[in-house]
């Protein structure tokens, strides 16, 4: 039997283009779950840190630390840190 020999046969390269299509298929796939994923991240994140501004500014007002300035002041630390980092990451 030589090396030629499979090469002739059809089901040879039916097999080959088969694999081939189904592991091209698959990795855009994941690629694209991969994204959609990190794009949640990102989003739960902003959330979090929103929530985290909301209960540093009820946490002031509670211990008589805030002035009539600080509404927001947090929250816009939060944003402006993740726009930030979200710049250093591009």
């Amino acid at each position: 039997m030589s090396f030629v020999a499979p090469l002739r046969n059809p089901a040879f390269f039916t097999t080959l283009f088969s694999v081939a299509g189904s592991t091209y298929l698959l990795r855009s796939h994941m690629i694209e779950l991969s994204e959609d994923h990190e794009a949640r991240m990102d989003e739960l994140g902003g959330t979090l840190r929103g929530h985290i501004g909301h209960i540093e500014e009820a946490l002031d007002r509670l211990e008589g630390k805030a002035t009539e300035a600080d509404p927001g002041k947090k929250m816009n630390e939060y944003y402006g840190k993740r726009q930030r980092d979200e710049k250093k990451t591009s």
